[in-house]
């Protein structure tokens, strides 16, 4: 593909280059370098064609121009000192050209970049303006590609109020002069090939701003690698080298109803699960080799990362995103990731990130002013600035943001075959006045407080996401009231998959941290979750919010003796595990860590030493083995029909039961005595009479609990007045499941 033949800027063959254009290009303002620089038909008549060709080669004295094939076709003029040379070359038609350079240390060949012509096409302009390119990634950012036979990498980047972009990089000493790139008008895309260019080298973009001024560097907004922190650069690198071996788990998630599937998450920071002994993070594949199997073991089925997407500050956890294409660097390359991804999906434990679409940092080198004007973000800081953390809003309007964001979420689900995306942070999506007062915000269209922009963001990314990869979940962090957030978009929803249910974490917190003799006084905490516990597909969690910001992990949050604390502990994983909804808890917390959480450090691994510890951990995977093969506890967690009170009202003994079914499957009962106190013979009706079967107590000895139980059995019998019920042995502070022995 070759440039289309251009006149001379001059008009004359004679004269090279104009005085103008030499310094526009010395003083890294020429809009257009591809109408100076390059090749160009300067004339043309029976005699054939004549061309020029002009080049900026700083450090050269001499310059020769050849075919790519070697064959000389003129020395070229030195016009300007700094290295601009321009001659008229012996060529029949138009075609890539290179240079040979010479000075006093040698020479070397540069393939002119200005004689290619543009990789993007129309189409693409047309699917860009209109907001409905779904392969962004894949055009925009840094792309190995043959042009004309030649070896390199294409760029482009959306700066459409800029004057001037250039790539800079180490491969041309960071000079944005060298290598300013071809505006795209119609869509305020700058792209170029640069040949030559491999995998491996850091670069960024050098932006002049409307005002003429030059910008910090900017890091690529589609970059798919970038630099170990504190460096911020971009690298360029290739395809994802992964042969993938998951078809089976894929197909699997692709064909079922993932409401009626067991889904129990393990939430992970990958930087402090564990590291090695001198504080180093540990790589993908040693992650892989270590929590891939412990996750196995565990029962758990699928794990859920704080954000991985490159970011600068540790301490953020990866919450303010420079880099929503880019695998961190902490952890190595992108393909150690996909292998990651691929041990998981091999043992059939999928993988879901936490996805930050709601706002990104303002760091010099990220997306805020890309251009020099509020780009991504709103202009307006009622609109564009987050109080909360400091942090810019994207602007949910603008066709190209929502492009960015939307590609973002299919690159992940097609590039590394992501499970799901929890979406961090949305009810600050959703209102327009989200942690503001009166008047720091601006209404919308109808004087209302609802971002519809963000809403129609979301509708449509659910559906494009779940449109491309059938067997996605899409989860959102949604602390409000906000309706139907998990129904499908065609029913007025907002098309998630699932909805974290904070209000159950909220409530059942408050009620554990109450020493059990006033328990009975907010006996409704614990029940007033089943009034709304259908409205949306539920996921449960217990997740880093609550063991971080000085609130305590979940042990230190229980009341009493430490006896009590983890009979408390353990009676409130059965108590979760039995009750309706998708499961997720936070690392450390299913082996009881007493320190808060630190990114800055691994967790205690040292207290599995402990038996009460250690007895936790056991817990936590039995309870994640019973429900995974009980259909009862998991077929029907977002349908009432899989939902039944036995005891929802003895507040004074704080004891509920409840009845867990599904169709084809044995019925469960869930029965949990919140007090310290021992109690025999409580009945509990049940809804068939015969033998039911203690499938697990966590006030069992292997847990460290106190032996306390039924022997491994409850007789239910109907009485004279028709009713059902089993006298059955309450342990103090703990949850027992029954299933029906038939």
């Amino acid at each position: 593909m070759t440039a289309p033949p251009k006149k001379g800027t001059t008009g004359e063959p004679s004269e090279l280059l104009a005085k103008a254009d030499i310094d526009a290009l010395l003083e890294s303002r020429h809009w257009d370098p591809f109408a100076v620089l390059g090749l160009h038909l300067v004339s043309g008549g029976a005699a054939g064609d004549s061309y020029v060709a002009r080049c900026f080669l700083p450090g050269a004295a001499e310059v020769t121009a050849e075919t790519l094939a070697g064959k000389d076709i003129g020395a070229l003029k030195q016009v300007h000192p700094a290295g601009i040379f321009a001659g008229e070359v012996a060529l029949k038609k138009l075609q890539p050209i290179r240079y040979r350079a010479r000075n006093d240390g040698g020479e070397w060949i540069v393939v002119d970049p200005y004689s290619f012509g543009p990789v993007l096409g129309p189409m693409d302009d047309y699917y860009i303006r209109e907001g409905s390119h779904l392969r962004l990634f894949d055009k925009l950012g840094a792309h190995p590609m043959t042009l004309d036979g030649i070896d390199g990498f294409h760029f482009a980047v959306w700066a459409p109020n800029a004057k001037r972009v250039s790539v800079v990089g180490n491969f041309n000493e960071w000079d944005g002069r060298r290598n300013a790139m071809r505006l795209r008008r119609d869509t305020g895309i700058w792209e170029i090939f640069l040949p030559g260019i491999t995998e491996g080298h850091a670069y960024k973009y050098e932006i002049v701003g409307i005002d003429g001024q030059v910008l910090p560097l900017k890091a690529d907004p589609f970059a798919r690698r970038s630099e170990l922190r504190p460096n911020n650069a971009s690298m360029t690198t290739g395809p994802i080298a992964q042969k993938w071996e998951d078809e089976a788990h894929l197909a699997h998630w692709a064909t079922t109803d993932a409401r009626r599937q067991p889904i129990s998450i393990y939430e992970i920071h990958a930087g402090s699960w564990q590291k090695h002994e001198d504080g180093s993070f540990l790589s993908w594949d040693e992650l892989a080799d270590r929590l891939i199997p412990y996750c196995v073991d565990m029962g758990f089925t699928h794990v859920e990362f704080l954000p991985i997407s490159e970011y600068p500050f540790d301490p953020s956890w990866g919450y303010q995103t420079t880099g929503l294409y880019s695998p961190t660097a902490r952890f190595g390359e992108p393909e150690g990731f996909a292998r990651f991804v691929n041990g998981c999906h091999k043992v059939g434990i999928g993988v879901i990130l936490d996805w930050v679409p709601a706002h990104f940092p303002t760091d010099a080198h990220g997306l805020g002013q890309f251009d020099g004007t509020a780009l991504y973000e709103h202009a307006d800081p009622r609109q564009g600035f987050h109080p909360d953390w400091n942090t810019a809003i994207y602007n949910f309007g603008r066709a190209e943001v929502l492009s960015y964001l939307i590609n973002n979420a299919l690159y992940w689900a097609e590039k590394f075959h992501l499970d799901g995306l929890r979406v961090d942070a949305v009810a600050s999506m959703l209102y327009l006045d989200y942690s503001r007062k009166h008047g720091e915000w601006v209404p919308n269209e109808y004087g209302g407080n609802e971002n519809l922009e963000a809403v129609r963001f979301l509708q449509s990314m659910n559906r494009h996401v779940y449109a491309g990869h059938p067997g996605i979940l899409t989860i959102a962090e949604e602390s409000t009231s906000w309706p139907k957030v998990s129904h499908p978009v065609h029913e007025g929803g907002l098309g998630f998959g699932f909805k974290w249910n904070m209000g159950f974490m909220h409530d059942t917190l408050q009620y554990l941290s109450r020493e059990p003799v006033h328990r009975k006084f907010h006996h409704n905490d614990m029940t007033f979750g089943l009034l709304y516990a259908f409205t949306e597909n539920f996921v449960l969690p217990l997740s880093h919010d609550e063991v971080v910001h000085g609130k305590g992990s979940l042990i230190a949050k229980m009341t009493g003796d430490d006896w009590q604390k983890f009979a408390n502990l353990r009676a409130y994983y059965g108590f979760m595990w039995g009750y309706p909804g998708k499961k997720l808890l936070f690392m450390g917390q299913e082996f009881a860590q007493w320190q808060e959480w630190s990114e800055a450090r691994s967790l205690d691994w040292n207290l599995l030493e402990y038996p009460l510890h250690e007895g936790m951990r056991r817990l936590i995977r039995d309870l994640n083995g019973t429900y995974r093969r009980k259909g009862a506890l998991h077929a029907r967690d977002c349908e009432g029909d899989g939902f039944e009170w036995l005891i929802a009202d003895d507040r004074e003994n704080s004891v509920f039961a409840w009845l867990r079914k599904a169709p084809g499957e044995k019925p469960i009962a869930v029965v949990t005595n919140f007090t310290p106190v021992y109690r025999e013979n409580y009945g509990v009706p049940l809804p068939s009479e015969g033998r039911w079967r203690e499938i697990l107590n966590t006030d069992a000895e292997i847990y460290g609990g106190s032996g306390k139980g039924n022997g491994g059995a409850v007789q239910a019998k109907k009485h004279a007045n028709g009713r059902i019920t089993a006298n059955i042995t309450l342990p103090p502070l703990a949850t027992m499941m029954f299933e029906l022995d038939v």
